[in-house]
């Protein structure tokens, strides 16, 4: 993989003197995905399924072909099983008002793991309030995973849902999310896996993994903001009621009643967002050209390099697994040890480094912890070991900076 040659494909790392390491909050686009998008509006912007004239019937098979590809990139059975959102917490809400509200019983349980982002927690709390059911964790052990001892004890006959992030937003662990579907299916739950920091570094097969459900956003793998994807088991999906009512959602509407649009249509409420779409399949084409396996070996070697060298500073606390095999989707979490992270983000920034200070949408994992915040730097794919270099260098500045304040 010509790592040079990949960097050129990202204007901003052009036209910035930056090292960008918050990837996992969201990645650089690169030309092929802004090249597409110009294209479809220059030649095809039209309001899919709304037109019989030729333009909105172009942008209608453009926007289902991109939900065929996705299909085909997570091993979908079928491309109904497709829902697009607006991201992977409007895909969780989904869920969660039209399955969990409607499913979930007086004294049944919830699981979930305390290393959830808040979009896979709060909702569950939402649910669990109004369903009169109970809301359980499962916890991690010293080395930041989850053991198999707490899944087979938290997953009883009373657990309806487990909703897990299949890759730690703070501390890049990789949750045995197969092990948790094969648990949970023996007693009859059902399985909705976070896969927002998987997907962009891994190859997903949902049919391979079980998974009843699995949410992702796009602009954690070079598409745009604002567009997502809701997978589900189409025999489920076809028992749930919408979550939002609108356009194109329904096949009848009378004055007292409505019918609902087969899948994916019910929904998909309004004017979508095409434009994400659109960014969408062309963000695929290009981590399926790079491929999988590169990616992967690449982050591998990197995340490798990036332990090694942030392990020989002292002054540093770092909050991830010591199972490397454990470690996905280019998150390292740390501190310097007395100083605030937002000081830290501060002067890496002024270094050009850039990675993300504060609680990362995960409360109650750094109350856990027994911490506020951390810093966090995110690789993927487009970063090299000059950027740890440089995120080692800036990181040396910051403590020698700060090291006469630090208690000892």
């Amino acid at each position: 993989m010509e790592i040079e040659k990949i960097k050129s494909d990202f204007p901003i790392l052009q036209n910035k003197n930056i090292t960008y390491l918050d990837s996992g909050a969201t990645t650089q686009k690169p030309r092929q995905v802004l090249e597409t998008i110009e294209n479809f509006y220059e030649k095809y912007n039209a309001n899919p399924h709304r037109g019989a004239y030729s333009l909105s019937m172009e942008a209608t098979q453009i926007y289902e072909s991109t939900r065929e590809k996705i299909a085909d990139f997570i091993n979908a059975k079928y491309k109904e099983e497709i829902i697009f959102t607006k991201n992977a917490t409007e895909s969780l809400n989904l869920i969660a008002y039209s399955y969990g509200i409607e499913n979930v019983k007086k004294d049944d349980s919830i699981l979930i793991s305390i290393m959830e982002h808040h979009s896979n927690l709060v909702i569950w709390q939402k649910v669990s309030q109004a369903t009169d059911s109970n809301l359980e964790y499962m916890y991690i052990n010293k080395d930041f995973e989850i053991p198999d001892e707490e899944i087979e004890k938290k997953i009883t006959n009373k657990t309806k849902i487990v909703s897990i992030a299949h890759v730690s937003n703070v501390l890049g662990t990789k949750n045995n999310v197969k092990k948790i579907i094969e648990q949970a299916h023996k007693v009859g739950a059902i399985v909705i896996v976070d896969a927002a920091q998987s997907v962009p570094h891994m190859k997903i097969d949902v049919q391979d993994l079980d998974a009843d459900f699995l949410v992702f956003s796009g602009h954690k793998m070079l598409a745009p903001l604002g567009i997502g994807i809701l997978y589900g088991k189409k025999e489920i999906l076809e028992k749930m009621s919408p979550f939002l009512m609108g356009g194109d959602m329904i096949e009848y509407v009378h004055e007292q009643e409505t019918t609902f649009a087969p899948l994916p249509n019910k929904f998909e409420a309004g004017t979508q967002n095409v434009e994400g779409v659109v960014g969408l399949g062309a963000a695929i084409d290009y981590i399926q050209n790079i491929g999988y396996e590169n990616i992967e070996k690449s982050e591998k070697e990197l995340l490798s390099y990036a332990r090694q060298e942030l392990s020989k500073l002292p002054y540093l606390k770092l909050y991830l697994t010591p199972n490397i095999e454990n470690h996905a989707g280019g998150v390292i979490s740390f501190n310097i040890e007395g100083v605030h992270p937002h000081d830290v983000a501060s002067i890496l920034d002024s270094e050009g480094v850039c990675v993300r200070s504060g609680n990362h949408c995960a409360q109650p994992l750094m109350r856990f912890l027994g911490i506020d915040s951390t810093c966090r730097a995110s690789f993927y794919f487009y970063n090299t070991k000059e950027d740890v270099n440089k995120l080692v260098q800036a990181l040396n500045k910051a403590y020698n900076m700060f090291s006469k304040y630090i208690k000892k």
